[in-house]
């Protein structure tokens, strides 16, 4: 049943660690989901930076923004600015391109925060690729939740569990947030050919193992996972069906090189608008030559 394990593996986001989790050269992609990454659970005191990303591109993909604590400003070329909070999702599409960035507010910085949260990519159907970037943002009321027995549980994005959240999605996939209580049973069923579940907090057993904070498990198809926490835990669900071969370089996803060779040039020549809210400075291409999964470390969703 368990087909895969990956543990988190560190990355520094310009003084904001992260455990990156998808890409991974054993398992690129679950369903649609190109790219994971945990954030934190990070503690500034006050007058530290906090979340610092700058305006930087992306293509082909969608980014979500969920957290469990803390807060971040998004900023985006369509003139988007959005405060994201816990409990809510920031769903940004790329489509054919858009830059954004992500900061904490002057405000908090002055009296410190935790942050914690993820931050995951969704690569897009080929048809949607050239699409129109956008934009939103969803609060608990558009996120069907359920609690009973010891079990919180939020649909984030896509269908599960007989319920459908209101974000726009482009291909069949589901994304939940569940929190157990020690001694908590749920179980995830074989509705979609691929699923996974990352363990933000805590720890649970599956199988007679243990699983804990910072390791995901991939399933196989075809049957019912049963958790069961061992101390109260944070478990992320994602999957969906397969989206197909896919290039990543950066902070670019694409059915082809072109699409990339395209966009690199496109960021370098100065081509895409920057947030008009934040376009004092940006990331700039990296120069380096990629041949494998990962991503520019200060790259991020």
């Amino acid at each position: 049943m368990i087909d895969l394990v990956i543990d988190a593996r560190k990355k520094d986001l310009g003084g904001f660690e992260v455990g990156r989790v998808l890409p991974f050269h054993k398992r690129r992609t679950v369903g649609p989901f190109i790219f994971l990454d945990h954030m934190g659970p990070a503690d500034f005191a006050p007058d530290e930076e906090g979340l610092n990303v700058r305006p930087h591109p992306h293509i082909g993909l969608s980014t979500v923004t969920y957290l469990f604590e803390g807060e971040a400003h998004h900023h985006d070329s369509l003139g988007n600015s959005q405060v994201i909070r816990p409990g809510e999702v920031n769903w940004m599409t790329a489509g054919k391109g858009i830059a954004h960035s992500e900061r904490t507010d002057p405000d908090v910085r002055a009296r410190g925060v935790r942050m914690h949260g993820m931050q995951a990519w969704v690569a897009l159907p080929t048809e949607n690729e050239d699409d129109a970037p956008s934009f939103a943002n969803h609060g608990p009321d558009d996120l069907p939740s359920y609690e009973h027995g010891g079990l919180f549980a939020r649909l984030i994005a896509g269908e599960a569990f007989g319920a459908k959240a209101k974000v726009r999605t482009h291909s069949p996939l589901f994304y939940v947030h569940w929190e157990m209580q020690a001694g908590t049973e749920a179980a995830l069923p074989a509705e979609y050919p691929e699923r996974a579940a990352y363990v933000a907090k805590g720890a649970v057993e599956v199988e007679g193992r243990t699983f804990h904070a910072g390791q995901m498990m991939v399933f196989a198809p075809g049957q019912t996972v049963v958790f069961k926490a061992s101390q109260p835990s944070t478990v992320m669900l994602l999957g969906g069906e397969p989206i197909g071969p896919r290039l990543i370089w950066w902070n670019f996803v694409a059915s082809t090189q072109d699409r990339l060779d395209a966009a690199k040039a496109d960021w370098k020549a100065g081509r895409f608008v920057l947030p008009p809210d934040d376009k004092g400075e940006f990331i700039p291409l990296p120069e380096e030559t990629y041949t494998g999964p990962m991503h520019k470390p200060e790259a991020s969703a």
